[in-house]
């Protein structure tokens, strides 16, 4: 895949983000940057929609951990949708998803978050 890309959508309160890319130690701080610009758009939700991240690495980890920090000090919710298998797998043996939410799609999440 290409470098790191992230295309939003808001609708009232919630906000969709479609990612897509490598989440590694080099896109790391591209994504850092595009996730801090999220979290001052974004009124209580955020969902990262993951269907075209491909890879993620310890630093995509860390990269989203700080997202889902930042957001819950400001007292907003960050979501992970549509999560490719080899993701989901890396979420899975690190815990990761035990801390952040994973819906089946970006729907499911606002769904249950009344968007």
């Amino acid at each position: 895949m290409g470098g790191p890309s992230v295309e939003v959508s808001a609708s009232g309160w919630c906000l969709v983000a479609w990612v897509s890319g490598e989440m590694d130690y080099v896109s790391g701080p591209s994504f850092g940057a595009e996730f801090l610009d999220l979290m001052a758009r974004a009124e209580r939700l955020i969902v990262l929609e993951l269907s075209g991240v491909s890879f993620c690495d310890s630093a995509g980890l860390n990269v989203l951990l700080q997202a889902w920090r930042l957001a819950d000090s400001r007292g907003a919710v960050v979501v992970l949708a549509n999560v490719s298998g080899p993701v989901r797998r890396v979420l899975q043996m690190t815990g990761v998803d035990q801390v952040l939410r994973v819906y089946d799609t970006a729907g499911d999440a606002e769904g249950d978050f009344g968007c």
